[in-house]
């Protein structure tokens, strides 16, 4: 049996099974039959294209993907395998990424280095091997709303009559690892057109994050509001209270950062360290601070983290509480620095800022002496706990 954790029952969550009262105003649903909607939309190439561009091909297959989503992760590579499979064959592609960047939340983009802006698609394309015109509709999203997407990933499939054929998933695994797909319900679809045949099983469900509808900004920016008015909190904690932190007896990575309001890189780092703890509010994951400032400058110590929103990310709060702790910010109290070395990282040197990243059960899985930029430390947590959905 597959244990679900809260990262897929949170993906689960977003799975698509919703009323159309849900959706924008002007959203349809295309149905099996029904004429490929024409679109206008600018590409990565720096120019726009539109359906008769894809005029040539016998089928046409839309793919409505993102940067930003977990499923989409898992699903791109097997997804470029399909494109690989069909070169040749008279197949047009087209990716359309369809999320207004102003509708998701920073929590939202935990399993990404990257957001939904049109700005990012380039490099997420080029990293997946993208072979064919990769469109963003997050402007707008009338074109969405045209085809019915409903998440992404979504596929539909038309004929040479631009007439619906397939519409649903690419395939039943949420997962990235090929060997837990059992069913390839697009592949089979395009394969069939292509041998002049009907499609096995012409609608199935998408599975994987919702529509980022920009009707959605009004309620990111009550959750930016709440952000900048939360209490921040501040505790003090000796080497025996940190070694406790430290064995990590949750099922959640820990990144310790050691810093203090007189070191300058430390001070630099951080604003980007806040940026990956809010990013990551919804993983299993924590980021706690350990300030080496004087406990007589406690008061200092505060009004930093409290101007950089230091703020715990609202899912902690019931396991915090379990464990008999208000916050993740510390002061540490011991005068012996090689105690907070001991008790946090016997192979750190010394110098501040130092930080390390304990997986569940205790074990430092890695580590950083100095500052650190936060798009390269964002992309050490995601090749270490996956930007993708596991099992």
């Amino acid at each position: 049996m597959i244990k679900i954790g809260y990262s897929a029952l949170f993906a689960m969550l977003m799975a698509v099974a919703v009323c159309s009262a849900d959706q924008p105003p002007g959203f349809q649903t295309l149905e099996i039959g029904d004429a490929a909607p024409d679109f206008t939309l600018p590409g990565i190439d720096g120019r726009d294209w539109s359906l008769d561009d894809f005029s040539d091909g016998k089928i046409l297959v839309v793919y409505f993907t993102s940067n930003h989503c977990p499923v989409c992760h898992a699903h791109d590579p097997r997804f470029m395998k399909l494109v690989r499979e069909v070169e040749g064959r008279g197949v047009a592609v087209v990716a359309i990424n369809p999320n207004s960047g102003d509708g998701l939340r920073p929590d939202e983009l935990g399993y990404s280095k990257y957001d939904d802006s049109f700005e990012d698609m380039k490099p997420y394309a080029e990293e997946h091997g993208f072979t064919f015109p990769y469109l963003y509709d997050g402007e707008t999203q009338v074109t969405a709303k045209r085809y019915g997407c409903l998440a992404t990933p979504h596929v539909f499939v038309f004929d040479q009559q631009r007439k619906l054929r397939y519409k649903g998933r690419l395939d039943n695994s949420r997962y990235p690892d090929p060997a837990t797909v059992e069913s390839r319900e697009a592949r089979d679809a395009v394969l069939a057109l292509l041998e002049g045949q009907p499609v096995p099983v012409a609608v199935t469900k998408p599975f994987g994050c919702s529509t980022k509808w920009r009707e959605k900004i009004a309620s990111v920016e009550e959750d930016q509001q709440r952000w900048e008015t939360a209490d921040v909190s501040l505790a003090q904690i000796d080497a025996d209270g940190l070694s406790k932190l430290v064995k990590n007896p949750t099922d959640k990575y820990r990144l310790f950062n050691v810093w203090s309001t007189t070191c300058q890189p430390c001070i630099e780092e951080f604003p980007g360290l806040m940026q990956i703890s809010r990013r990551m509010g919804l993983r299993n994951f924590e980021l706690i601070t350990i300030s080496t400032d004087l406990p007589k400058n406690q008061d200092r110590v505060r009004a930093f983290l409290s101007a950089q929103r230091a703020v715990l990310p609202p899912r902690l709060k019931p396991s915090l509480e379990a464990e008999g702790r208000e916050g993740n910010n510390y002061l540490f109290t011991d005068p012996d620095i090689d105690a907070l070395i001991a008790a946090l990282d016997p192979e750190w040197e010394g110098p501040e800022p130092h930080t390390v990243l304990v997986a569940p059960g205790g074990d430092i899985v890695f580590r950083h002496t100095g500052k650190m930029e936060a798009s390269e430390l964002l992309d050490t947590l995601l090749k270490i706990m996956s930007n993708t959905y596991l099992p």
